[in-house]
């Protein structure tokens, strides 16, 4: 019987960018893409889901936001795969990917995490939409200087990537795509370099 493989990830808008690079670079099948809600409830899914994949062949993919603080985020990461029981788990998430192998004789499913953006530096997806923003576009710098001129926000400080991303994909061809069919209308680019190494994670995981 084929591994059940199981990619969660925090909210909606990652669920359909995840399925849209998936697509783009023939990832998987995979039997689902879950979006669990927020950091929180995806750090308490990920033993949960580790027990519960515990056939020959399963295979359990993390995509969490690094948010402020990286090294927090991946200390909180690292704390839940072992206690769900893995060995291995690096002090640092690996910068193409995290690939966690299971211990030996364990019912455990080889394992996979992303750090939001790139597993490099703090950050949210938007963050990574960023980077597949076609170096040729000249639209970013002026969005970026309109919403950072804007004197009392009325968005939180943390939320600054999405109210550019927005504002940037308002005054696209298509204005207010979301970000998968964005991708999908080629505003955003998933071959760029970034989309790339995400693309081979994913492969390397569940292919």
């Amino acid at each position: 019987m084929t591994g059940r493989k199981v990619l969660m990830v925090e909210g909606g808008d990652d669920e359909h960018v995840l399925k849209h690079i998936c697509g783009k670079w023939e990832v998987g099948p995979l039997n689902e893409i879950r979006p669990v809600g927020n950091c929180d409830k995806l750090l308490a899914a990920i033993p949960v889901q580790a027990k519960l994949l515990n056939r020959k062949g399963d295979v359990m993919g993390v995509v969490i936001d690094a948010d402020v603080d990286l090294e927090d985020c991946w200390k909180a990461v690292r704390n839940r795969f072992m206690e769900a029981g893995y060995l291995n788990v690096p002090d640092d998430p690996h910068l193409d990917g995290t690939i966690l192998t299971p211990p030996a004789k364990s019912h455990l499913p080889k394992a996979g995490v992303w750090v939001m953006p790139d597993n490099r530096v703090p950050g949210i997806l938007e963050n990574f939409l960023f980077f597949l923003v076609p170096p040729s576009d000249q639209q970013l710098p002026h969005a970026q200087s309109c919403v950072e001129s804007i004197t009392q926000p009325l968005f939180k400080d943390k939320d600054m990537p999405k109210a550019l991303i927005h504002t940037w994909l308002a005054w696209q061809k298509t204005p207010g795509k979301p970000y998968g069919t964005a991708i999908t209308a080629r505003f955003l680019d998933s071959t760029a370099p970034a989309g790339q190494v995400l693309g081979r994670w994913l492969r390397r995981l569940f292919d």
